[in-house]
């Protein structure tokens, strides 16, 4: 399952800036609003409240304690003001609501408000009635609930919105204050008349307050958003800047530039990370300087070792092969040793000659001497000389020509085929294939194969797949002189196993090889 994308380390900053802004924008405002808005409203319906309960006992006393139509009219008109209209309530009548007030007849009745009780009711969603006439448009803005609690002798008030006539109070929210005049009796005590005063006064101006504190809010919410990013923007090129530099750094470092440092700013725990890595990088600059020159020192011991050797083991071969021509006139002991003597300097003459050409190669003055050859005839010439015509099948293609150094194809033929004849099983095979650019050799066998294990290792230098192969099966090199030859053709050498059993060794070279001085031709 392929894992999940993730965002990248200045997404995730600037997403955590701006989340915690708007959170806290969101949390801080809210509560703003919030308070501010049982504010206004609380300061809204205590001031009317007030007024009406003012207005209403500036009427007392009261002509009648059975009031008509005229009588509502006049209490309706003196609890309005210009912002709000009300209705009066006895028995089932009710005042018009455009009533204003008329002269005062009859005798006077003492009666007062009743007192504003504790908190108000629900506030309930209006509804028009179908069909109703004007004034019940208005007078469903009263609810059963507060009619009820007014009728027990309390003021009461809701606030609601009332969904009315379009253009008249639509969506409008409204304050409705209940009041019922009490009668007071020559002993104190009070009773209800049964008469009740509704005022209705508008919240439009206190909801258009309300409505510029949240706008308020909401700009100061994207005012702090955007702050947010910049601050973000400005923390994470901090923070990212150092991070890219290290990235750079070690990226450097791991193509070998060991004098890769970074600049350190500060004392910060940036600053810190920066001093540990020019720390360890300093220190892995030592060491790698020190294997370097240990692998010199060894390459060098090698090659003067190896040209030292060969002027003795010349003499020695020219020794050994006298004792070769006259092993047969030895006695059989003497015999025999003579034979090994020369096999063994045979051996040590070819692992002297391997070791100086593997340190042409490491000190890079191995070079080419590049010829127009035909490839397929080159095949022929490695096989006939070293007798092998007859034991290794051939599938070469015709009249593929290559500019190449025959003497190194040679010594790679000659390695691979020798390999596959001594440790494969027949039938061992030469395939040729070429194209417009490069050309393929594959040298196959039949037999097991190569252990998995073993498939990483094959070209390592003094690598042997057996710890039980004597010295005298070779010295471990010329697998690895095969593939430094294939590569300073600017080709390849590679092995694997054929799914038939076998092991498979392909050389790829370019038909055209460039030049010693390392241009292309």
């Amino acid at each position: 399952m392929a894992p999940r994308p993730s965002l990248g380390l200045r997404a995730r900053l600037l997403s955590a800036f701006a989340l915690l802004c708007v959170v806290t924008a969101a949390a801080v405002a809210g509560g703003i609003y919030v308070q501010a808005r049982i504010a206004i409203l609380q300061r809204a319906q205590d001031a009317a409240v007030q007024a009406v309960t003012s207005r209403l006992k500036a009427l007392y006393p009261l002509r009648s304690a059975t009031p008509g139509l005229t009588e509502l009219n006049e209490i309706a008109a003196a609890a309005t003001d210009q912002n709000s209209f009300a209705v009066a309530f006895y028995r089932g009548m009710h005042s018009s609501l455009t009533a204003s007030p008329g002269p005062p007849p009859g005798p006077p009745l003492t009666a007062s408000p009743a007192p504003s009780p504790g908190p108000p009711l629900a506030s309930p969603q209006g509804r028009r009635k179908p069909g109703g006439r004007e004034p019940d448009v208005e007078l469903g803005m009263i609810s059963p609930k507060l009619r009820q609690v007014v009728a027990g002798g309390r003021t009461a008030w809701q606030r609601v919105v009332w969904q009315g006539r379009p253009g008249l109070i639509d969506g409008t929210p409204w304050l409705i204050i209940g009041t019922p005049l009490l009668i007071v009796e020559e002993d104190g005590t009070t009773r209800v008349s049964g008469i009740e005063v509704y005022t209705a006064r508008s919240l439009l101006a206190e909801q258009r307050s309300i409505d510029g504190l949240a706008a308020s809010a909401w700009l100061t919410g994207g005012a702090a958003l955007a702050f947010a990013v910049v601050l973000a923007l400005l923390a994470t090129r901090g923070v990212l800047g150092p991070v890219r530099e290290l990235g750079r750094a070690a990226r450097l470092l791991g193509q070998g530039e060991m004098r890769t440092r970074i600049a350190v700013r500060g004392s910060d725990e940036l600053a810190e990370v920066a001093r540990t890595f020019n720390t360890t990088a300093a220190e892995l600059e030592r060491h790698v300087r020190q294997l370097r020159e240990m692998e010199a020192d060894a390459r060098r011991f090698v090659a003067d070792v190896s040209h030292e050797l060969r002027t003795p083991l010349a003499a020695l071969a020219a020794v050994a092969d006298v004792l070769e021509e006259e092993s047969a006139r030895l006695p059989d002991p003497a015999g025999r040793a003579a034979r090994l003597v020369s096999q063994e300097t045979l051996n040590l003459t070819a692992l002297v000659n391997d070791l100086i050409e593997i340190s042409r190669f490491d000190s890079g003055v191995a070079a080419l001497a590049l010829n127009e050859v035909d490839v397929a005839e080159l095949v022929r010439a490695t096989l006939r000389v070293r007798g092998w015509s007859e034991s290794v099948r051939t599938e070469l293609a015709p009249g593929v020509m290559a500019r190449l150094d025959p003497r190194r194809v040679d010594v790679i033929l000659a390695n691979l085929v020798g390999n596959a004849l001594r440790h494969g099983e027949p039938p061992v095979s030469v395939r040729l294939r070429a194209d417009a650019h490069w050309i393929t050799l594959e040298v196959r066998d039949h037999g097991p194969g190569l252990d998995e294990a073993v498939l990483p290792h094959v070209f390592d230098r003094f690598y042997k797949a057996s710890a039980a192969r004597t010295r005298s099966e070779g010295s471990g090199l010329g697998l690895a002189i095969a593939r430094e030859n294939a590569r300073l053709h600017r080709g390849d050498l590679t092995v694997a196993n054929a799914p038939e059993g076998g092991a498979v060794f392909a050389l790829r070279l370019p038909r055209r090889a460039p030049d010693p001085d390392g241009d292309p031709e």
